[in-house]
């Protein structure tokens, strides 16, 4: 544990050795599915990383020469998806990295990944900042981290949320924004994304908590200029577009005009709840970035989040009533990188039932992602992605919010962090 931090691992400590066959007894099983607890169940790892399977141990498969791993008095849920993060900076930070060394920024996203990774999160999706040659050096174990989905750079327009134009006419957010006043250019800068790597396109509907011009109840791009991007994404094999939306108006707009998710949407109504149940929008609350406030923040930056914050608990605890699709986002960038998974317990705090908060964070962000058949669940076929927790989060979720309760994550059938004691055998 060099600096106090813990390391990232794999099997015999050799980050470049690949998935060990495993066979994982004992443990309460949650499967991301939102079905209730499992208990007797057998879940087999195979040598490629994947689930080859995962049911009751009366139908596992006889035993064979595979590692077995005893996890009695252990809970096994799949590993976490951040559907919102922002890797490219630290809280205060996103209008500085500019100015900063290159290569200290990239050694910084590196950091960030592995400390996100450590806190449980196996999958995220990056919507604003990070290049894809990140995903990339991830996926090709150049780097530890967690999966990564990347949107490039965010679009919006002149005087909106993306645009912090200082005095000077510098726009301090240049580095991770592109600013677009009509369709064409809005075209343009989608097939621009797509040209340089990205995996969706993030859109600004409304103005922001953070941005200096505007207010989370101005309206950002037009609900026609929103389905000009929704339909350039589409014509790019079906990619899709999230959109910031705070405000109402902007949330309406952006439904309207076919995005795939909602995030923040603190102005949720019961017409856009309605809208959205009716073309299955996710809603991804980042709550954290509400709730927290960087020690940066300028007073009217404060004062947005003192105005918004009772108005923003009653509609997301509407929403979550009303069924929305919710999957777990935190703005993280903005809220603290690591303490990812406190999130549940803000959405659980306005209503939902722990375990449809791990739903949240495992099939329901699989699937806003496009990812489901891939990860976000315990089934065979799927990447190994699990987590092995001392406790039982569907008892109290607020125990994946602290990353030293989760014992052991396993990444792609590799074993990334584990906390077990040494020479305790498999326990």
């Amino acid at each position: 544990m060099p600096n106090g931090r813990l390391e990232l691992l794999s099997d015999d400590a050799n980050p470049q050795r690949g998935p060990v066959a495993r066979r994982l007894e004992g443990a309460t099983v949650i499967d991301g599915s939102g079905a209730a607890p499992q208990r007797g169940w057998t879940v087999i790892i195979g040598e490629s990383g994947t689930i080859s399977y995962a049911g009751p141990d009366a139908s596992a498969p006889p035993r064979d020469d595979r590692c077995v791993e005893d996890l009695s008095g252990l809970t096994l849920l799949p590993g976490l998806i951040d559907a919102h993060v922002h890797l490219s900076f630290e809280p205060g930070q996103a209008l500085t990295a500019a100015q900063r060394d290159p290569v200290l920024n990239t050694f910084g996203v590196a950091e960030r990944m592995g400390r996100t990774l450590l806190s449980g999160i196996t999958t995220v999706r990056d919507l604003g900042g990070v290049p894809q040659g990140f995903a990339t050096a991830q996926e090709t174990d150049v780097i530890a981290g967690p999966r990564m989905l990347t949107a490039g750079k965010i679009l919006g327009h002149t005087g909106g949320h993306c645009d912090c134009t200082l005095q000077n006419g510098i726009n301090a957010a240049a580095h991770f924004t592109t600013i677009a006043d009509d369709e064409t250019s809005l075209r343009v800068a989608v097939r621009t994304q797509f040209r340089d790597g990205a995996d969706l396109i993030k859109i600004c509907a409304t103005g922001g908590m953070g941005s200096p011009h505007d207010d989370p109840d101005d309206e950002d791009l037009s609900e026609h200029e929103i389905r000009a991007v929704v339909d350039e994404a589409r014509r790019h094999r079906g990619k899709k577009v999230a959109a910031h939306a705070q405000g109402t108006a902007g949330i309406l707009n952006a439904i309207r005009g076919g995005v795939a998710s909602i995030e923040h949407g603190y102005g949720i109504t019961d017409e856009a709840c309605d809208l959205a149940l009716e073309s299955g929008v996710f809603l991804v609350p980042t709550l954290s970035t509400l709730f927290h406030t960087s020690p940066t923040a300028s007073e009217k930056q404060r004062d947005k989040k003192a105005r918004w914050a009772e108005r923003t608990r009653i509609n997301i605890a509407r929403a979550i009533e009303r069924g929305v699709p919710v999957a777990m986002g935190t703005d993280a960038g903005v809220s603290p990188h690591g303490a990812n998974a406190q999130e549940l317990q803000w959405l659980v705090d306005l209503g939902m039932k722990p375990l449809d908060a791990i739903t949240a964070a495992t099939s329901n962000g699989a699937r806003l992602l496009g990812v489901d058949g891939v990860t976000g669940t315990i089934r065979a076929g799927l990447q190994a992605d699990l987590l092995v927790l001392s406790s039982n989060p569907a008892a109290d979720v607020s125990v994946l919010g602290e990353p030293e309760n989760i014992r052991v994550i396993i990444q792609s059938g590799i074993i990334r962090k584990d906390l077990r004691a040494a020479g305790t055998g498999n326990a």
